[in-house]
Formats: structure tokens, C-alpha cells, sequence
């Protein structure tokens, strides 16, 4: 049987942080899931995962640091540098996806989140697609 996934989520809206946590924690019963409402301090609370997170969920619009700022954070962190991080954002306009693409973004996934076929697309990044459908 393969390893459940360990998922990281930042995330400052209430309501986006309950979905995520029902959908990845009660419906796709992964035992290791840490949400965080906010940006502070992430990278030490990144480096006190453990175990360290397979997949990053990042909204865009977090404080203080942005969601590209916590990519860049990842990217050069050698644990995270090659692991799937994820933009959940309501921020879809073709601008931004290239954007997004362009900061080395491993797919964006739309908000509100689509519960039917969260599931589906999160197991896609984990096994190395990436996403920029929406």
C-alpha cells in the first residue's frame, strides 16, 4: 500500500482553510495535514514539519509573506526545492496563470474549491503533472 501524502496548506481564509481540512483530513483521510492561517514564520515552521510535507498548497494572497514569496522560500530550501507546491487562488485570469506557471508553480487549482474533483487533482500533483486547467 502507498504512503499517504503529508500536505501543507497556508491559507488566511477561514472558510477556505475548513473545506481543505473536511476534504483532505475526513473525505481523503490523510492522518498528516498542517494548515496554517497565515505566513509568519513560515519557513521555521516549514523546517519543523515532521514528517516534512510531499505537496505545498499555497494561497496567493497571504501575510506578511505572498504566495510567490513562500515559493521562493521552498524553492530554495533543499527538502523543498523539487517537491510539488500548489497556488489555490480565486486569482485565474490567463495573466496570472502564466505568472504563476512562470514562478515555478506546480499548477494552480481554482477557488472556490471544486470538492468532487479536489481529490483527483491533488493525487495528479503528487504523482508529478502538473496542473494549469482550471
Amino acid at each position: 500500500m502507498q504512503r499517504q501524502p503529508t500536505v501543507l496548506y497556508v491559507e488566511d481564509d477561514l472558510q477556505s482553510r475548513m473545506v481543505l481540512e473536511i476534504l483532505l483530513m475526513e473525505e481523503m483521510g490523510l492522518p498528516h495535514v498542517t494548515i496554517l492561517e497565515n505566513s509568519v514564520d513560515f519557513l521555521s515552521k516549514v523546517e519543523a514539519l515532521d514528517p516534512a510535507a510531499d505537496v505545498v498548497l499555497l494561497d496567493i494572497h497571504v501575510k506578511p509573506y505572498n504566495g510567490f514569496e513562500m515559493l521562493a522560500m521552498l524553492r530554495n530550501h533543499p527538502l523543498y526545492k523539487d517537491k510539488p507546491v500548489v497556488a489555490l487562488t480565486a486569482s485565474v485570469m490567463s495573466e496570472e496563470v502564466a505568472l504563476l506557471e512562470q514562478s515555478g508553480f506546480n499548477g494552480v487549482i481554482a477557488k472556490p474549491i471544486q470538492q468532487e474533483v479536489f481529490p483527483e487533482l491533488l493525487e495528479r500533483v503528487i504523482n508529478g503533472e502538473r496542473l494549469w486547467t482550471l
